[in-house]
């Protein structure tokens, strides 16, 4: 939480280090290759290596190369069995509006169409109301050219989205608001969906539109460190 002072243990996560060199591109790795990785020195793998082997989240093969043990595979089916999307998603989207006193939600791409999934409204007399579970167009709205760019289309206007890792709508679909959308990502990077802010146009001006442009940045971050995205996140999404 805010204002609590980060506790951190090194020598956890100089293991944790080891098991993030392997990829899908690198599924065995040698030790020098692993310090190349890490930034570890060799004797320093090796003394982790010795208790990842020991809890089977680390393999020595005959010929020196380590590999991933089972032991992650089963925290692995474990984490699926037990991983609810709301459980992560909802908090955020009540932290934005408590933040920024608009109306946040959190969308999927299916197929040619955006999907409300969650949403979390603002306590205001004045507010955009759309239901979860509504099914919107992608070719209007923050989220919707959040969704589009990020999911790989070409093109210098989603360039520019990528680029930027955000994008501001005015007035888009419904005159009378605005909205700021900025991607969510998971393991390995991959597209989760986009969160968004909506915003009455007369109250999104801007410095209001950079105010909440912060937050959301900040709070999308956070969450896609949850779902297990790596930084730097939009970087890495660019490419």
């Amino acid at each position: 939480m805010a204002g609590q002072k980060e506790q951190r243990v090194e020598a956890v996560e100089r293991a944790l280090s080891v098991l993030d060199a392997f990829d899908d591109a690198n599924p065995k790795l040698t030790l020098n290759e692993l310090a190349q990785r890490t930034g570890l020195y060799p004797s320093t793998i090796l003394r982790l290596s010795a208790s990842l082997e020991r809890f089977g989240y680390l393999f020595r093969e005959a010929d020196g190369r380590f590999r991933l043990g089972s032991s992650l595979y089963r925290l692995g089916n474990q984490y699926q069995r037990a991983f609810n999307l709301a459980d992560y998603v909802r908090p955020t989207l009540k932290e934005l509006v408590e933040s920024t006193q608009e109306t946040a939600a959190f969308y999927i791409k299916d197929g040619n169409r955006r999907i409300c999934l969650y949403r979390h409204h603002a306590e205001r007399i004045f507010r955009h109301y759309l239901e979860e579970g509504a099914a919107l167009s992608l070719d209007k709205g923050a989220t919707a050219r959040i969704l589009v760019a990020f999911s790989g289309e070409p093109g210098l206007f989603y360039d520019d989205i990528r680029e930027k890792g955000y994008y501001i709508s005015l007035g888009e679909r419904d005159p009378d608001t605005g909205a700021i959308g900025v991607p969510v990502f998971g393991v390995g990077n991959a597209l989760v969906g986009a969160i968004g802010l909506t915003v009455q146009m007369q109250r999104f001006t801007a410095e209001a539109q950079s105010s909440h442009l912060s937050v959301l940045t900040q709070a999308a971050a956070e969450l896609s460190r949850k779902l297990g995205a790596h930084e730097p996140l939009v970087r890495a999404a660019r490419r």
